[in-house]
């Protein structure tokens, strides 16, 4: 009797409820000490001790220097909260977030439509396939501020744009000098600049969908587009998500290519919080000032990354 009851009594495990002890626990251990794991946390240190340096620190100096002034004389002075009361009582800041709001509208969802449309084109066991990928995936290579100059002539007066509309009577002249189409005129080379790395990774999630799943819808009768909604797409939604957040990141944080191709203009249209960051930081020599800017930035892009996973991306992403 005491045999067969001490057989039956289960070694402490992991207890679903609480934390892991016993031998799992020791297993656990076991296996973050093991050689392997020595080995590879031997070949992440480089990265993690270059990561701290160059990316953790200036983010932890600059949320200080938020709090202060820099002169150019290298003395930080602490001012408490006197950068962000001043912030949110200049209309330059308000009107940066208003257009930076308006740009991220317009290229976020035009770069996630024509990476997924491309994706889907990809999508095929076509001769020559990987031919057409790589030349997608060309802008991406693409120095922006060459991508930046040589649209600033299609997007000119004297430009394929603009002449091939003048042909239907419309006359635009140049996009980048027009207060309504500054922006759309950006968020174009903005899809067209990142399409090709969203397709790679829009691309590797059709992949990884099993065909079982096409051949069950094509047995019910399920059209083209009826396959692509019902089965690509919700399969396809952790890659969609990593891509929204991806394009979220870089559309509040775009620069380049608004710094060669419209320098803010006009009239402060295409004036963005890192481009008022940069100006204010090295126009104005305003360190602490420009912090301030790029702390908002930061508690943005986080808020919107955090509503993003819960709406879209959920457990499964």
């Amino acid at each position: 009797m005491t045999a067969t009851a001490t057989r039956a009594s289960p070694a402490p495990e992991e207890n679903a409820s609480g934390p892991v002890t016993g031998p799992a626990k020791n297993r656990i251990r076991e296996t973050l000490l093991s050689r392997g794991a020595m080995f590879a946390y031997i070949f992440i240190l480089p990265y993690v001790v270059f990561f701290t340096i160059f990316r953790i620190v200036p983010a932890l100096y600059g949320i200080v220097l938020s709090f202060g002034e820099y002169s150019l004389a290298g003395q930080l002075r602490l001012s408490g909260l006197e950068n962000y009361v001043r912030l949110f009582q200049d209309d330059v800041f308000w009107n940066s977030l208003r257009v930076t709001a308006i740009y991220a509208v317009l290229a976020i969802p035009l770069s996630i439509v024509v990476s997924l449309l491309m994706a889907q084109l990809c999508n095929r066991t076509l001769r020559g396939m990987s031919i057409y990928r790589s030349l997608f995936f060309l802008p991406v290579v693409t120095s922006p501020v060459l991508s930046g100059i040589i649209f600033v002539w299609i997007f000119s007066g004297a430009g394929p744009i603009s002449a091939g509309l003048e042909v239907f009577g419309i006359e635009l002249g140049s996009w980048l000098q027009s207060r309504l189409l500054v922006l759309p005129a950006l968020a174009l080379v903005a899809a067209w600049s990142s399409f090709g790395y969203n397709m790679l990774i829009l691309l590797a999630g059709m992949l990884a969908i099993p065909s079982d799943y096409y051949e069950a819808a094509g047995l019910d009768g399920a059209n083209a587009w009826e396959r692509f909604r019902y089965v690509t797409l919700p399969l396809l939604k952790p890659s969609l998500f990593f891509v929204l957040v991806l394009e979220t990141v870089k559309s509040f944080q775009a620069f380049d290519i608004i710094y060669v191709m419209t320098g803010g203009g006009p009239a402060h249209d295409s004036y963005t919080l890192t481009y008022m960051i940069y100006d204010q930081g090295f126009g104005y020599s305003e360190f602490g000032y420009a912090s301030a800017v790029g702390v908002v930035l930061l508690v943005i892009t986080l808020i919107l990354s955090l509503i993003q996973r819960r709406l879209i991306g959920g457990r499964e992403s």
